[in-house]
């Protein structure tokens, strides 16, 4: 009877099938990397930005060309409008143009003095703003402080803090910093003005952020692509919770004043223009959630080689768990400062926390923290199990590599 029994595979037949199974494991992240690197791609070509003319905003108001001036001299007293009004006093600013096509001109300007209107000094760099479709007196006006010297001078700071500690590594970072831009400038705003998807355009725009970040910041290794897998499984579960959760608060896009600005400007979605944000919001966290989450598990696999893949999944969430519960709050206090003018409004308004809630741009601002945050969680798990999945037959030595 035994003998009509087909034979068990003999132990050397099942060692020499494993390591064939673990090499389809290991490619199994790289194939379906580069799978989705085509598909963005792809999508850039579809989506990109036509060549075409765009409309501009400057019939309404909107500052198109600005030049450098300085302050020569700055007067103070009666108004001009109401010399005998001892109730108000006035103060009249001269202004030289440093650049334009009337350097040296002088540009003289009365402003009522208030809390809000703007203080000079003299030799205080400002910008004008001009416009050379309206008689000459008022063609130029003050538009704004000059403070590019102050942003140089910062961005200087930061660029040697980063490499400074970062090294090579937070040079690689640098530059994948101006990848994201030249692809949120190039590709992800145009794509927009033009019409095309919001939604699709940033979730396009952010898978390439994605890939440009990761890869260059942290190189092209196993490492790197379970992270990116990871991002782009939450990535994609924010869009879908989002989708639905917007839809069903029934969010017009217009509580914000530029909205309205921007329909002057052309067919643009504005209501998909939120979940485009939170796409694109819960983008620069993601990846460091992920990011971290795989190196974690990186360093556990390293520090004791004998774990497997359950043991690392299981250590690494206890990791991502004490991440998460700060990035949560972070999220939530970066909201609230950008809104913190608008708080302190409602605040003052005297009205309950339930009506500040239901009203639309603190609803909107609501359901973003919450929705990027839900994204932020879930990299965790997924990252943390593609990361274990792929490190537990990794040889300590290839670790290094990796």
């Amino acid at each position: 009877m035994d003998g009509d029994l087909p034979e068990r595979p003999s132990r050397d037949f099942e060692r020499f099938l494993e390591p064939e199974r673990k090499t389809l494991l290991r490619m199994v992240p790289a194939v379906v990397s580069a799978v989705l690197a085509v598909l963005t791609i792809a999508g850039i070509i579809l989506l990109r930005p036509t060549s075409g003319e765009r409309p501009s905003l400057s019939e309404i108001g909107v500052a198109s060309q600005v030049f450098e001036a300085v302050v020569d001299a700055v007067d103070e007293g009666a108004c001009s409008y109401a010399p005998d009004d001892p109730t108000i006093s006035c103060a009249t600013a001269t202004f030289r143009l440093t650049q334009g096509p009337d350097v040296g001109r002088l540009v003289v300007q009365e402003y009522t003095i208030g809390d809000t209107t703007p203080r000079f000094a003299v030799g205080e760099r400002v910008v004008m703003d001009y416009d050379p479709n309206v008689s000459e007196e008022y063609q130029y006006r003050y538009y704004d402080r000059q403070r590019r010297g102050v942003l140089l001078w910062v961005t200087v700071l930061f660029v040697l803090v980063v490499i400074g500690l970062g090294r090579w590594r937070g040079l690689a970072a640098l530059v994948g910093l101006a990848a994201s831009v030249v692809i949120l400038l190039l590709f992800i705003v145009p794509a927009i003005i033009d019409g095309r998807s919001p939604v699709l355009v940033a979730l396009v725009g952010a898978s390439a952020i994605a890939y440009v970040a990761l890869y260059v910041a942290h190189g092209f290794n196993r490492m790197t692509t379970v992270a990116l897998l990871g991002t782009l499984a939450a990535l994609a579960l924010t869009l879908l919770l989002s989708w639905v959760a917007l839809a069903a608060a029934r969010l017009s896009g217009f509580a914000a004043e530029e909205s309205f600005i921007l329909t002057l400007a052309g067919e643009i979605d504005v209501g998909g223009l939120i979940l485009a944000g939170v796409v694109l919001g819960s983008m620069g966290a993601l990846d460091d959630v992920s990011v971290t989450q795989a190196s974690a598990v990186w360093e556990l696999k390293l520090a004791a080689p004998e774990l497997g893949w359950r043991e690392l999944f299981v250590r690494s969430l206890r990791v991502g768990r004490d991440h998460i519960a700060s990035m949560v709050n972070t999220l939530l206090l970066a909201y609230a400062g950008a809104a913190m003018p608008l708080l302190l409004f409602f605040v003052l308004s005297n009205q309950s926390l339930g009506t500040v809630m239901n009203t639309e741009v603190v609803a909107t601002e609501v359901l973003r923290t919450l929705l990027g945050s839900i994204g932020l969680v879930a990299a965790v798990p997924a990252t943390s199990w593609l990361a274990a999945v792929s490190a537990a037959d990794i040889h300590p030595d290839e670790l290094h590599r990796h």
